[in-house]
């Protein structure tokens, strides 16, 4: 009874396992009596070839379920992923769908998970450009109404018009200028973009200098030398341009005032740079180093401390023998120096620039090393300065000379890019 009883369950397992086994291909059971006090799995080698085929077979079944598990659960998680990223596909496609709702540019908006399938692309320039546009149109639209309404009407009642729309157009500018920054960063089409920006600051120069006509009157009498540049954002397109370039010079004086308050460092006052030399004659305060004279790529750095937003005069002088440098603030001599590029004329024929670091002759401007704050009286002398003279400079008396190689005028400065000017008040102050 005991032997039958065994060998039925022996046939039943057979079957189950026989069951189990049948999406893994066909498989051969042999049959064969096995005590009912031995277990068939761990049977001895003595039970014979049978036992052990058999043994081998419920091995190989029991890896390939298991086998067959891990690869489920491995799919599970990938229809788990992909699930998701359909769900925010689906979740973006809606939101894009809305009509006039605005393109989020690649951020994250609030209630929507990161799109892992990729960024969406950023507005085109072409439409920066157009708005871009459409602002200074208006800013044309109403410096022309307002030039027409001080033909037609009493001087009171034009100041009160050009206090509004003044106040108007200094909300447009701060708009413009902002959109120019973003356009900057972008970089879409480098060559269209540089073209379009030209016309741009082209736009903002005719109309600085017509709200300062406004403003003056067209028959103002104020001398060419009392004004100032102002350059207001750290960009890499306000500048002004020296209409003259520097000759041979085997010594310099170069003489300014200068108010900034910019942190970190006040950027470049001024660039000179020459056919193969970018760096003929700079001066330079650039991140938190103190402020440096380059002549030829030699570098000195000088005493100056000006960063506090007030009127600085500063001059710095220069001779080619042994390479003698002097510095002065406000009249006083702050420092001095040798071996700066000794022996080297500086070099005629290159362009001079104010408020910008020259890369390449007469561009390649870096935003971080832009001039922040307000420029005048720039003056160059192909000599060294005596201390008198230059504390005539510093203390505005009417003895001060003006330099013999470039002189501070009007007519010797193109401004670009929305650098203003203004009138010059620090002499008026001090005296």
């Amino acid at each position: 009874m005991a032997a039958a009883l065994a060998g039925g369950l022996l046939l039943l397992a057979l079957l189950a396992l026989r069951g189990r086994a049948q999406g893994f291909g066909q498989t051969r059971f042999i049959c064969t009596s096995v005590p009912v006090d031995v277990d068939m799995c761990t049977s001895p080698v003595q039970s014979g070839g049978a036992a052990e085929d058999l043994k081998t077979t419920v091995l190989q079944l029991r890896e390939t379920v298991l086998q067959q598990k891990e690869t489920i659960m491995n799919q599970k998680e990938t229809i788990r992923e992909l699930t998701a990223k359909l769900g925010r596909c689906e979740s973006q496609s809606v939101l894009d769908a809305l009509p006039g709702e605005p393109r989020p540019g690649g951020r994250k908006q609030p209630g929507f998970s990161k799109n892992t399938m990729g960024d969406l692309s950023r507005a085109p320039a072409a439409e920066t450009l157009s708005q871009l546009g459409q602002t200074l149109q208006s800013l044309k639209t109403r410096l022309e109404n307002l030039e027409q309404f001080s033909r037609m009407n009493s001087s009171s009642q034009t100041n009160n018009l050009k206090d509004i729309l003044q106040s108007k157009i200094d909300d447009l500018e701060k708009q413009v200028l902002s959109r120019v920054n973003s356009l900057e960063e972008g970089k879409y089409n480098p060559k269209n973009e540089s073209e379009e920006r030209g016309k741009i600051e082209s736009t903002l120069t005719s109309l600085h200098q017509r709200i300062s006509d406004l403003e003056k009157g067209q028959k103002d009498n104020r001398p060419t030398d009392r004004f100032q540049l102002t350059f207001p954002l750290r960009t890499n397109y306000m500048y002004a341009k020296v209409k003259k370039s520097l000759p041979e010079m085997y010594a310099f004086s170069v003489c300014m005032w200068m108010k900034s308050s910019a942190s970190p460092g006040m950027g470049t006052p001024f660039s000179y740079a020459v056919p193969g030399q970018a760096n003929e004659l700079v001066l330079i305060e650039w991140g938190n180093n103190p402020m440096e004279i380059l002549i030829n790529d030699k570098v000195a750095k000088l005493p100056f401390v000006i960063n506090d937003g007030k009127w600085h005069h500063i001059c710095v002088t220069w001779t080619t023998r042994d390479g003698v440098w002097e510095a002065y603030q406000d009249g006083t001599q702050a420092g001095s120096g040798e071996n700066l590029a000794p022996y080297h004329p500086i070099k005629p024929q290159g362009v001079l620039v104010l408020g910008q670091e020259q890369d390449t002759l007469g561009g390649g401007f870096d935003a971080t090393q832009a001039f922040v704050g307000e420029l005048a009286h720039f003056n160059v002398w192909d000599r060294k300065l005596s201390p008198g003279e230059v504390y005539s400079l510093a203390t505005c008396s009417t003895k001060a000379l003006a330099g013999n190689v470039i002189a501070w005028s009007e007519a010797n400065i193109d401004i670009y890019g929305g650098a203003t000017k203004w009138t010059f008040e620090a002499c008026r102050q001090l005296n």
